[in-house]
């Protein structure tokens, strides 16, 4: 979030504390068109989550399941593209929160994906709980089994996908951040589904459930500011404009979705964004 009292947040919408389901945006549970993004690279999710399916003969990836609810849009997304949701051999996730997680249990039943994940996210996606303390309430979700763990700098191949995990934690212990090269109309795009950057109401100074969280956020502010893309797919979609991107590309160019500097604008105001909740922590805690 970009304030505690905000709903919207880079890659981190989360209620603010004390709300219900109800107030959740709406978009979050609003069902939207999947279409092709660039290369090999669809969007499945709904009008306020992402969901990103990368398709390839051997095999699909998606990233991340969104809220538990919008499962049977996803799976509708997927056959609506020409896709067998058992065709989704590995699933992945940006981090462990419930608006990018709670659908992953009912995924995995459904395909019979493995789920690839961090060592630092794994518990709490396998209790649907997270215990770093934050101002915001937020909700468990359905545990899922991990299968595999992933680690800085690895990459995950199916057929001919390569994916390559960055761990940029803060907004979780372990989150995530994806990267890839794709091929689109004979060039090589470099896309990033960066994890979220925001505090989002995490407690910085003396949380308990994460005593190492200041120290993450400024490594998490170093990899993403070192990395370099063309295309950048965020985990909620307005942040880079996904949806607005493909409404206003024409004859399936991918020119609407090329901006080289979204990357770095994203880390850069987040950092300060960062800066200011920890400056505003310490003052209080000085009090």
């Amino acid at each position: 979030m970009r304030g505690i009292g905000v709903a919207i947040a880079i890659g981190g919408m989360l209620t603010v504390a004390g709300a219900a389901q109800a107030d959740w945006p709406s978009a979050w549970h609003e069902p939207t068109e999947p279409f092709h993004v660039v290369g090999n690279v669809y969007y499945v999710g709904s009008k306020g989550l992402a969901a990103y399916l990368l398709v390839s003969p051997h095999g699909n990836i998606l990233i991340d399941g969104t809220m538990a609810q919008n499962v049977p849009a996803i799976e509708r997304n997927i056959a609506k593209l020409g896709f067998r949701v058992r065709d989704v051999k590995l699933l992945l996730n940006t981090h462990a929160h419930f608006d990018h997680a709670a659908g992953l249990a009912a995924l995995k039943r459904d395909s019979g994906a493995k789920l690839l994940a961090s060592a630092a996210d794994r518990p709490i996606l396998e209790s649907g709980h997270i215990r770093v303390e934050n101002s915001n309430d937020l909700p468990d979700f359905p545990p899922v089994k991990v299968d595999g763990l992933v680690s800085n700098g690895q990459v995950v191949r199916l057929g001919p996908i390569a994916l390559k995990a960055t761990l940029t934690p803060g907004h979780t212990p372990g989150c995530t951040s994806w990267s890839t090269i794709v091929q689109d109309k004979g060039r090589r795009l470099a896309v990033v589904f960066p994890c979220s950057i925001t505090t989002a109401g995490n407690k910085l100074i003396g949380n308990k459930g994460y005593p190492g969280i200041v120290a993450d956020y400024r490594l998490t502010f170093a990899r993403l500011g070192a990395m370099k893309a063309d295309v950048v797919l965020t985990a909620h979609p307005e942040l880079s404009d996904v949806l607005g991107r493909a409404a206003r590309r024409r004859d399936e160019s991918p020119e609407a979705f090329i901006d080289r500097n979204l990357l770095p604008k994203l880390v850069g105001d987040a950092r300060a964004q960062f800066e200011a909740d920890l400056r505003q922590e310490q003052g209080a805690s000085a009090r």
